[in-house]
């Protein structure tokens, strides 16, 4: 069964496609199959997978997502790219910044990427989502067609402060969109692993949530093994 991943934080810098990409090409050395999903304006996954100018392709998330909302059809692999590492990805440019604008008003707005993927699903081991450094209705979109949430995040005061606000839009969508969706992994940066009242205030804030079950979240530090 396909499981769907978004790397989010509305923080930026924090390595969410650095993570994205690597966990992808990782899972695709042991024989699964990957999609990636950039779910963020910048381009950056684009531009780290070898896209030189991601502005000038002519099929990005944006087309797909358009066509759902406009209750057209979507090729088979339309927008997928191939990479040589045997990971496929589909692409974003700065379009998809409109596109948030304009989802205000469609119907089932938070839904949309959740129609694409559950189309695709079966081709896939992994669907992995790079969101964008935002709580925006793109993000929510993410959100809503995961199963997990994996947040990198900096042991520090003002990165975990952020959090908070990211924790409490999980529980909400959690509870009222996505009832299956789960905190899989908060993961610390090892440079600035050390700071135990830091790593308590993460750990605080996911089992706060009561809405989400502590046993699917895990606190990941490179000093703790994971089984």
């Amino acid at each position: 069964m396909c499981k769907v991943i978004a790397i989010a934080n509305q923080k930026g810098g924090v390595g969410k496609t650095t993570t994205c990409v690597n966990l992808g090409i990782g899972l695709a050395r042991e024989g699964k199959r990957v999609l990636l999903i950039e779910a963020d304006a910048q381009g950056s996954m684009a531009a780290s997978l070898g896209i030189q100018e991601p502005d000038e392709l002519e099929v990005t998330l944006v087309t797909i997502m358009e066509k759902v909302i406009n209750d057209e059809d979507v090729e088979p692999n339309e927008g997928i790219i191939w990479h040589d590492e045997g990971i496929a990805f589909i692409p974003a440019n700065i379009e998809l910044a409109g596109l948030e604008t304009a989802l205000v008003n469609v119907m089932s707005r938070e839904m949309i990427l959740k129609q694409y993927l559950d189309t695709v699903k079966t081709e896939y081991d992994y669907i992995l989502i790079d969101c964008m450094p935002s709580l925006g209705m793109i993000t929510i979109n993410a959100l809503v067609a995961s199963d997990y949430v994996l947040i990198p995040v900096e042991a520090a005061y003002l990165p975990v402060k952020g959090l908070q606000q990211l924790i409490k839009t999980i529980g909400r969508v959690h509870r009222k969109l996505n009832p299956q969706l789960s905190i899989l992994l908060v993961s610390l940066p090892s440079r600035d692993y050390g700071r135990s009242e830091v790593l308590s205030a993460i750990i605080m804030l996911c089992v706060s949530l009561k809405s989400l079950d502590p046993l699917h979240t895990l606190i990941k530090s490179p000093n703790v093994p994971v089984k």
